[in-house]
């Protein structure tokens, strides 16, 4: 507490003198350029870019298709915010006393629950000290996500607080306190152990690194800008972290207040794809600088639907089980996704081209939600009879089979910062009055094409489908094949009338047509 009574009078001092600096400049002051923001360094910033932009997607991150983002920090530990928020957000919300997201949130939600529940004087820098992890192990975590049929997972390093999860000497610069998981909280590593076990169990381990940080002096006041903090934190923050875990994928966020001529982040990824320790086979994302995203760097991303799907290269969503990517004490079972609505969700994203990264958000103890855990197996579940529809497989000619009726069904609606998970169900189940659904969604593998069925029918219909005398068409799980007719320029498939016991549980059912 004393530490941080210090920093903020030092802060306080810090933007006084920043204030006085920008009172005392004339108006001829704001035509010169700072010396990062010429022309000339745009220009060189455009080139980098070039090069990284020809450098493809490492071949296995196209066909893994299904992922796990973790969101863990100190913002665990109080673990609250208004249902249809993120919890991660929490000190952003608590210090500017502001809030966006679904359900019409309180701007004051998150600084009255600071006060009435820790205090006048406390501060979001106390979580960090609460924070112990006493129950973290990564290889239970590991052994649930490869249960639940994820090919790789993504772990949060550093998030947008500045909170570094490994030990890092650059986290305290300009703060003068220590703020990493070494020196407070956990006292521990918790990166190393991470990748350990996700690598042992066969899976791809990943990192999320926040190129920018709330509150960080040297990064605000008043919003000036200053290299500083790129050329003596982020940059050598990040070589630090890559060259301690070599992980296998970079996921950046934090990026859209600056373009790259200020953050150099293609001067960095140079770096990652020439000198660092995984330079041949790492998967990065696009989220690099302001205007980066579906334009530069690996993969392209969106997040609950939001953005456009229709992507001209690899992507990847990423999501919540419930809206927080940080766990929420404020969210209820009807916050939640169900398993069938997440199981038609990834076989809408696959079927478009995509993956998912489903998040889950553990306790502040180390403890994955059960909630969570029994979504994750029930996907599982699933992928164990119909994995082969979803992995390694590439988009079809077309991705779906609509209904008669109105195609245009918003992902998200008006009053929604976030597509809840009832979208899949609006589209293939439950539509509105005039509204068409998608009746199958289509993937395909070599010269099989998968059609996946939302629910079941006996009889279904496959639209302008021909295919030869010959062709085998089964159900997945059931081990025996479907009769099939040519019907003018459709097929009509007749489902298996077998005891169907094995298959009570599923959520969607696969026609593997080959």
């Amino acid at each position: 507490m004393l530490e941080y009574n210090r920093m903020m009078i030092d802060m306080e001092k810090f933007l006084l003198g920043a204030l006085v600096i920008l009172l005392s400049l004339n108006t001829n002051a704001q035509e010169t350029k700072i010396a990062w923001d010429t022309g000339e360094a745009k220009e060189k910033a455009k080139k980098v870019w070039e090069e990284i932009d020809k450098r493809p997607v490492a071949d296995w991150f196209g066909e893994a298709k299904f992922g796990i983002f973790i969101h863990w920090g100190p913002y665990s530990v109080p673990a609250w915010s208004p249902a249809g928020t993120y919890t991660e957000w929490y000190q952003f919300w608590l210090q500017s006393e502001s809030i966006f997201g679904n359900n019409n949130p309180d701007k004051m939600a998150i600084p009255n629950l600071q006060k009435n529940l820790y205090g006048e004087e406390s501060n979001y820098y106390d979580f960090a000290t609460q924070w112990k992890a006493e129950l973290y192990n990564p290889t239970e975590w590991a052994d649930l996500f490869k249960k639940s049929g994820a090919k790789y997972v993504i772990l949060t390093s550093k998030h947008h607080d500045g909170f570094t999860l490994w030990p890092n000497e650059h986290a305290q610069n300009g703060r003068g306190f220590a703020w990493n998981a070494m020196e407070v909280g956990p006292k521990r590593d918790l990166i190393g152990p991470y990748m350990e076990a996700m690598q042992d169990a066969g899976l791809k381990a990943g990192l999320y690194y926040s190129l920018f940080e709330w509150f960080h002096p040297w990064y605000y006041p008043l919003g000036m800008d200053n290299q500083k903090f790129v050329d003596e934190h982020y940059h050598p923050q990040f070589k630090d972290l890559i060259n301690k875990y070599a992980p296998d994928i970079i996921y950046a966020d934090g990026e859209w207040e600056k373009e790259d001529n200020y953050w150099k982040s293609g001067e960095l990824l140079k770096w990652v794809f020439e000198e660092s320790p995984c330079k041949k086979d790492v998967v990065v994302n696009d989220r690099w600088f302001k205007g980066c995203r579906h334009k530069h760097g690996g993969y392209f991303t969106t997040e609950y639907m939001r953005e456009n799907l229709d992507l001209p290269k690899v992507w990847e969503e990423i999501r919540g089980i419930g809206t927080s990517f940080g766990y929420n004490r404020d969210e209820d079972l009807a916050d939640y996704a169900t398993s069938k609505q997440l199981i038609l969700m990834l076989c809408d994203i696959v079927s478009m081209g995509g993956n998912l990264c489903l998040n889950v958000g553990p306790r502040a103890d180390g403890k994955i939600p059960v909630i969570q855990q029994q979504r994750l197996l029930e996907i599982g579940n699933w992928l164990n009879i119909n994995g082969e529809a979803i992995y390694g497989t590439t988009a079809y000619k077309k991705s779906c089979q609509w209904s008669e009726g109105n195609r245009d069904i918003k992902y998200k609606l008006p009053s929604q910062s976030y597509t809840t998970a009832d979208y899949i169900e609006r589209q293939t189940l439950y539509p509105k009055n005039g509204d068409a659904v998608k009746e199958l969604f289509f993937t395909q593998k070599g010269d099989v094409i998968y059609a996946i069925l939302p629910q079941w029918k006996e009889q279904v219909i496959i639209k302008d489908f021909k295919i030869k005398n010959g062709t085998k068409i089964t159900l997945l799980g059931a081990n025996e094949n479907c009769e099939w007719k040519n019907h003018g320029k459709d097929i009509v498939v007749t489902m298996p009338a077998s005891d169907l016991n094995w298959n009570i549980d599923q959520n969607a059912f696969v026609l593997r047509i080959e």
